[in-house]
């Protein structure tokens, strides 16, 4: 290789590294990114942000379900759906709390059910009891329904599977609830 040769190849590096060099200037220049306050994506059992909500629920709900689904809700349908959520909870009598609490008899029964669980404040400020509707509320958008809330599920959109997942949480019970009172 001549000399002159190694001179085009040494120059082509070096104009390539300048002008890597002079966009990102101007790449930072034009553009000025904020940092967030708060994670884009909470971690669950990370740092909990309930100093940062209110405890009271929000008014964004979504519509109630209606009669005629809570009607044609099936437990076995929803015995596949909440195997989402079986990674978190457990659904068995006397079961061991995991990252969530033990769901048994949570329909019907009292917020903050399971005594030997840590609950967010939110939960715990909450009080009442946890009606087929409420439950449906709940787990369309938890952080929407209760800010402050551990629970990090994105939540079901369809009311069919609210109602069959509903329907389950209802044969997981010592007393069922009657849905078709709701």
């Amino acid at each position: 290789m001549s000399s002159f040769e190694f001179n085009k190849l040494a120059a082509s590096l070096l104009v390539a590294l300048i002008v890597a060099m002079v966009t990102g200037l101007v790449a930072e220049g034009l553009v000025h990114p904020k940092k967030l306050e708060t994670a884009a994506y909470p971690i669950a059992g990370g740092e909990s942000t309930e100093t940062q909500t209110a405890a009271a629920p929000v008014a964004e709900k979504p519509a109630p379900i209606p009669a005629d689904l809570w009607a044609k809700a099936d437990a076995a349908k929803g015995a596949d759906i909440a195997k989402k959520c079986a990674a978190c909870h457990n659904f068995d009598k006397g079961g061991a709390n995991k990252v969530g609490p033990n769901l048994w008899g949570v329909l019907g029964g009292p917020r903050a059910h399971e005594g030997s669980f840590t609950y967010s404040d939110a939960m715990k400020k909450l009080g009442g009891s946890w009606s087929p509707q409420e439950v449906a509320a709940f787990i369309f958008n938890p952080k929407a329904y209760l800010p402050g809330t551990k629970m990090g599920f994105a939540g079901l959109p369809k009311p069919e599977d609210r109602a069959d997942v509903i329907a389950y949480l209802n044969k997981q019970s010592d007393s069922p609830v009657d849905l078709t009172k709701e």
